[in-house]
């Protein structure tokens, strides 16, 4: 069994349908891999804070707990084998044991690029990072870079004004589809012999603005979306509502100076996965219905 936390956000609602959809060749437990029903489905538990059964696939486990509270957390991991963790909470050291208590054996964590090229701003996912490397379980580390689905944060005003707002509207970072991100993660939990002790770098095909990216969408629409710059100052007074200062200052660092290394497109989506990773406007069309 997998268990699945996050499962209603972007890439945990896509891992959860591509684990319990997909196929894979049956292996034994001795060497770590997930064992499949007759029908090919991977057994999932999914996590999340406010989770039904109506929220999952037929046949999914679903359990409502939060990372927040690693105590609650024992139901949900009791009788998996692995374990896909987000960056949530404050004590990943507790979440971890209690994994290793119900017999879990390894983690895939969903962390941040920023952990890497902004270990400053980006200091809770690093946190996490150390602690599943010292947990002694098996782990592999899928460091994100922005995703596209941030785009949703446009739908309300794309549907009512055909507008997108931004800072830095010219600069290009190469954003990833969250289905790749679940891709990936999906191939990791499957193959672990082959991922173990990895860390990756997700990143999309190519650099995108966030004009290119209100243009995309307007495409996908078939109608004109209007992109409005936002100042530095106007995009840290609406971040800082939802986000931690030091998050807001290091996250509108990479979207205005980004490094070489934010800016580069990397190999390791094309390297589990075997193809390209998607484009944003391939996103665009498949998300149109959020921005109608």
């Amino acid at each position: 069994m997998i268990v699945v936390t996050g499962a209603t956000g972007n890439v945990g609602r896509a891992l959860v349908r591509m684990l319990t959809e997909g196929r894979h060749a049956e292996g034994g437990h001795a060497d770590g891999r997930v064992s499949v029903t007759a029908e090919g489905r991977v057994p999932v538990t999914a996590v999340a804070r406010h989770i039904t059964d109506a929220d999952v696939p037929p046949g999914v486990r679903a359990v409502a707990a939060d990372l927040a509270e690693p105590a609650g957390l024992r139901d949900a991991f009791d009788g998996a084998e692995a374990l896909f963790l987000l960056v949530v909470g404050e004590d990943p050291r507790g979440i971890l044991e209690v994994a290793k208590t119900a017999g879990i054996r390894r983690v895939v964590l969903l962390s941040s690029q920023g952990a890497a090229t902004r270990p400053e701003a980006y200091g809770h996912p690093r946190l996490f990072e150390a602690a599943v490397r010292e947990s002694g379980l098996d782990w592999t580390v899928l460091r994100s870079g922005g995703m596209a689905g941030n785009a949703l944060a446009w739908a309300e005003s794309i549907r009512t004004r055909r507008e997108a707002a931004a800072p830095f509207g010219d600069v290009g970072l190469p954003f990833v589809d969250p289905d790749d991100v679940a891709a990936v993660a999906a191939a990791v939990l499957r193959d672990p012999d082959a991922h173990r002790g990895a860390t990756y770098t997700l990143t999309g095909p190519a650099p995108t603005t966030p004009r290119e990216r209100a243009a995309a969408i307007a495409a996908a629409l078939g109608e004109p979306v209007r992109f409005t710059e936002q100042t530095p100052e106007e995009a840290h007074a609406l971040m800082a509502r939802f986000m931690p200062l030091p998050v807001v200052e290091g996250t509108l660092a990479i979207l205005g100076a980004p490094t070489d290394d934010e800016r580069r497109v990397s190999p390791d989506v094309a390297h589990v996965l075997g193809r390209a990773p998607g484009t944003f406007a391939a996103w665009a069309e498949r998300n149109v219905a959020a921005f109608r």
